[in-house]
């Protein structure tokens, strides 16, 4: 007899248990992420602007270092991005720690850059190196974002089948799309933020420093809550000891950025320094003792020195009062001088100056060493002041005149440092050629002819090309060693590589140049005679190369 043969129960094989993730659902993640984005974006391009306007502010040629700071800092956030890929396995950790160092590197990034340009005299090189660790670090951001929030989607896809992968991957493609739009707003929001809210109220020093705190906690805060399932113990305790000691660094930074930009202006500027303003403009300062003719700096270049400006602003007014001199206009000239070198005549019935920041004109009428200087110039009633922009007012200028300018003064930077070369363009003269009189004289600044021919005489070029005649000349005879007047280069009297004269350039409309002499009614001048501006026009001459090209609106042809 055959037994049946008996079906024992199958075994019942143990499994081990599934690890669960423990992180939080996608849609938990998406806001505090997007969130973040927002704000490392707009903190970014704050890091950008703040270098582009100090490297502006520092160096001069705004053109020039906003090209620099933005091409190095876009090439260097591809590099990051690069770079970024060795990090994916570590993702959250990896994402922490260039938070933690965007926001250390960005925030002291304007104090070292201030700091070079006052003890070292160079900046260049740091401001390079700023762009690109910025840029690197910038770069790597996103790239660790996106792998951060992928790695779920890419789990779950690997259990699923092929409809929900295919599902994944399109939500996948969602959130990069949101996180780019986060992105772009937040730094629609850091550019806005930076020249309206930052500079206005905390400055460019405070305001780095500021920002790097909330760029620190911002991408501290994400990794450490919001994915701190994805770091070890170890991870987290070191990125939380990182970031404590960044906003350490950052807030003993804001404590003591007054006595270092105390220090850093003796270090630029000399002992004492008097006066250290902020207008909504620039920065000016003015510095001497007591028993001192003061100088006065805007955005740290020597506008006035009181030892011997007076010798660049006999040679811009006087020759150009040699004929009638009622009404006078002088463009530029906030501090005061030229007006009171125009108010030597009596035959003066107004003197209007068309400056764009009140702060200068308050300053040259209400300090003691200022308006000594300039002979409370702006308390005279032949004086009126225009607050606006030069241009723009010459636009308007022509239509409301009842009379016309006998005499115009351009009291301006030379087109190298001046942010506006607009002030130097052929249209810009064919507005002052509106408002000038027949036979009116036109003087104008134009830089120095011995050290920067080329953009003396592309000024020259440019005022016949809007139909004036020109006779040149240029004025020696600066303090040896000592860089003084509104051309004056970085650091160059320390050095001893200032301009060694003044380039000016007396206009008239037609074909006839006019002549260069001083009127029968000349006051007594310390630095000019008949003599002295034919030595003058014969300097400036020496120094006449190929004719350069005019320089236009859209068409700047000066450089640094």
């Amino acid at each position: 007899m055959i037994e049946p043969t008996v079906t024992m129960p199958p075994k019942r094989v143990r499994r081990p248990p599934v690890r669960r993730s423990v992180r939080p659902p996608r849609e938990a993640v998406r806001f505090p992420v997007l969130a973040v984005v927002f704000v490392c974006a707009a903190c970014g391009l704050v890091y950008e602007l703040e270098l582009v306007a100090l490297a502006s502010y520092l160096i001069g040629d705004s053109v020039t270092q906003a090209s620099v700071v933005l091409s190095v800092m876009v090439f260097a956030m591809g590099v990051g991005s690069l770079l970024a890929k060795r990090l994916r396995c570590r993702a959250a950790v990896g994402f922490g720690l260039v938070e933690a160092g965007l926001a250390l590197i960005g925030g002291c990034s304007a104090m070292v850059l201030y700091a070079a340009f006052a003890w070292l005299g160079e900046s260049r090189h740091v401001l390079v190196a700023f762009s690109l660790a910025i840029g690197v670090l910038i770069g790597a951001e996103i790239p660790l974002l996106m792998a951060l929030i992928q790695r779920p989607a890419r789990e779950h896809a690997g259990r699923a089948g092929r409809q929900a992968a295919l599902g994944e991957q399109d939500d996948a493609a969602g959130t990069v799309a949101d996180l780019f739009a986060a992105d772009y707003v937040g730094a629609l929001v850091g550019g806005l933020a930076f020249p309206f809210l930052l500079l206005p109220w905390l400055g460019q020093l405070t305001g780095a420093l500021v920002t790097g705190a909330v760029n620190a906690v911002a991408g501290g805060g994400l990794v450490l809550w919001v994915f701190r399932h994805d770091l070890t113990r170890r991870s987290r305790a070191l990125l939380v000891a990182v970031n404590l000691c960044v906003l350490t660094a950052l807030a003993t930074a804001t404590v003591l950025v007054d006595d270092f930009e105390q220090a850093a202006r003796r270090a630029v500027y000399g002992e004492p320094v008097r006066v250290a303003v902020h207008t909504d403009l620039q920065e000016v300062v003015v510095t001497g003792g007591r028993e001192e003719p003061p100088d006065l700096f805007l955005d740290g270049r020597l506008r006035v020195a009181g030892r011997d400006e007076y010798r660049y602003h006999e040679a811009l007014v006087h020759p150009a009062m040699n004929g009638p001199h009622a009404r006078v206009l002088i463009v530029g000239g906030g501090d005061g001088m030229a007006a009171r070198e125009a108010l030597r005549y009596a035959g003066v019935r107004t003197v209007t100056v068309v400056e764009l920041d009140p702060g200068i004109v308050r300053l040259a009428r209400t300090d003691p060493a200022l308006s000594g200087l300039n002979e409370q110039a702006f308390r005279d009633p032949r004086v009126q002041v225009a607050y606006a922009d030069a241009f723009n007012w010459l636009r308007g200028a022509a239509d409301r005149l009842q009379e016309r300018y006998d005499v115009v003064i351009s009291d301006l930077p030379d087109p190298g440092i001046t942010p506006s070369t607009k002030l130097y363009s052929e249209e810009f003269y064919g507005l002052v050629a509106r408002v000038l009189a027949t036979g009116g004289r036109f003087a104008v600044h134009a830089g120095s002819a011995t050290d920067r021919p080329r953009t003396y005489w592309t000024v020259d070029a440019t005022l016949r090309a809007a139909g004036f005649a020109t006779s040149p000349f240029s004025a020696a005879g600066r303090t040896p060693g000592f860089a003084a007047g509104p051309d004056r280069a970085d650091r160059a009297g320390r050095t001893g590589r200032g301009p060694r004269d003044w380039g000016f350039l007396l206009a008239v409309r037609g074909d006839r140049p006019p002549a260069l002499g001083l009127a029968p009614d000349a006051p007594r001048l310390r630095s000019l005679g008949p003599g002295t501006l034919e030595d003058a026009a014969r300097r400036a001459e020496l120094t006449r190369g190929a004719t350069p090209p005019p320089s236009t609106l859209v068409h700047p042809r000066y450089g640094a």
